[in-house]
């Protein structure tokens, strides 16, 4: 992306403005992606997704935290409690039947790390000032992440890799469209819309992963997690509501 960038002569990062991007690289793609593999070791993809709708909680309280934010206000942080309690109905089962250091509780911390590092990352992008394209942003961030997490990934093989056909392709689908496509689409929506409106992408990814993940894999998908969701959905349209109604 980038040598395409700068062959059509777009304009391409150096100095600060670099290095700031490289650096919000690691900590959304990095960190935050990094956090979300290590949960699916631990939880089905389904209950990944739905712990990961409390990111827009993040994205609003960080938000808040910087100078000239939005600040909190009683209907946000009432929306955020109620969504916090859908996650912990998803937690609390586990939690009671293994303990505190039970695979769903992992998961859960993990995933929360992750979702702080891709919402602290975002809203940092959001605030540098830049004078590339988003997209070239976005394919500096993806770079820069992919060379400083090679080394930790060549030094820990915990699981050996067997590669198959299958999961060559699964790789490529995942490197043009989760990566090139999906990520650039989001750093530009970033870029150009308000952050509120952007985090909705949170209402759908959770329905569609749960949706495959019982479709494909046969992961479950129960009463309790059907009620959680639609706690969790509840707070998220809350805070959104409440937070795009201060700024207009």
């Amino acid at each position: 992306m980038l040598l395409l960038a700068g062959a059509w002569g777009a304009h391409l990062p150096s100095g600060r403005e670099l290095w700031l991007t490289a650096l919000n690289g690691i900590v959304v793609l990095g960190v935050g992606n990094g956090a979300l593999t290590y949960a699916e070791t631990w939880i089905p993809s389904g209950m990944a997704a739905l712990f990961i709708t409390t990111s827009p909680f993040w994205l609003v309280g960080i938000e808040a935290a910087f100078p000239g934010g939005e600040p909190l206000r009683r209907p946000v942080i009432g929306g955020m409690l109620i969504g916090s309690a859908g996650a912990a109905l998803l937690v609390a089962p586990g939690a009671l039947r293994e303990g505190l250091g039970s695979d769903v509780v992992k998961g859960f911390l993990a995933l929360q790390l992750g979702c702080f590092c891709w919402s602290l990352g975002s809203i940092l992008q959001r605030r540098q000032p830049s004078k590339a394209h988003p997209v070239v942003s976005g394919a500096v961030q993806q770079l820069a992440a992919g060379l400083a997490f090679l080394f930790p990934a060549l030094l820990f093989r915990e699981h050996p890799m067997h590669w198959s056909l299958r999961g060559a392709g699964a790789l490529l689908y995942l490197v043009a469209f989760g990566s090139i496509v999906g990520y650039s689409a989001y750093i530009y929506a970033m870029d150009r819309l308000p952050v509120a409106m952007v985090s909705i992408y949170t209402y759908i990814n959770p329905v569609v992963a749960v949706i495959l993940g019982w479709l494909f894999y046969r992961e479950p998908f129960g009463k309790t997690e059907a009620w959680a969701m639609a706690v969790i959905f509840l707070g998220v349209a809350i805070v959104k509501r409440c937070a795009g109604a201060a700024r207009e």
